[in-house]
C-alpha cells in the first residue's frame, strides 16, 4: 500500500506564502494524476489543484494565479506553492494519487493544516 506524506503546513498572515510537499513511498509514475484537496471546518472537501503525469495542471478558480502545483517524478514528490494566501484558504490540505484515467483519488495522505490569519 503506497503511503503519501504531506508536510509544509503552518500558520501565516494574510498575503504570505507556504509550500506544501507530498512524498510518496514508491514511484509516482503509477499515478496518472496527483494533486491536492482541502477541507475547511464545516465544509465539504474540495479539489484545489491536480497535475497529470504529463504535467498538465488544473486549479480551482479561487486559487488560480496564486497557487502552483508541480510534480517531481525523480523525487516521488508533488508540491503546492501557495502565494498571496487569504483567510479563506484556511483548511486541512490533503494530497492524493489517482491510478485511474478520470482522476478519482485512490490514495490519500493524512493531511496538513494551513491556517491564514487576517
Amino acid at each position: 500500500q503506497v503511503q503519501l506524506v504531506e508536510s509544509g503546513g503552518g500558520l501565516v498572515h494574510s498575503g504570505g506564502s507556504l509550500r506544501l510537499s507530498c512524498v510518496a513511498s514508491e514511484s509516482i509514475f503509477r499515478f496518472y494524476t496527483m494533486g491536492w484537496y482541502r477541507q475547511a471546518p464545516g465544509k465539504q472537501r474540495e479539489s484545489v489543484a491536480d497535475i497529470t503525469g504529463g504535467g498538465r495542471a488544473k486549479y480551482v478558480h479561487s486559487v488560480e494565479g496564486r497557487f502552483t502545483i508541480a510534480r517531481d517524478n525523480a523525487k516521488n514528490t508533488i508540491y503546492l506553492q501557495m502565494n498571496r494566501l487569504e483567510p479563506e484558504d484556511t483548511a486541512v490540505y490533503f494530497c492524493f494519487g489517482s491510478t485511474n484515467g478520470v482522476g478519482t483519488p485512490d490514495f490519500w495522505g493524512q493531511g496538513t493544516q494551513v491556517t491564514v490569519s487576517s
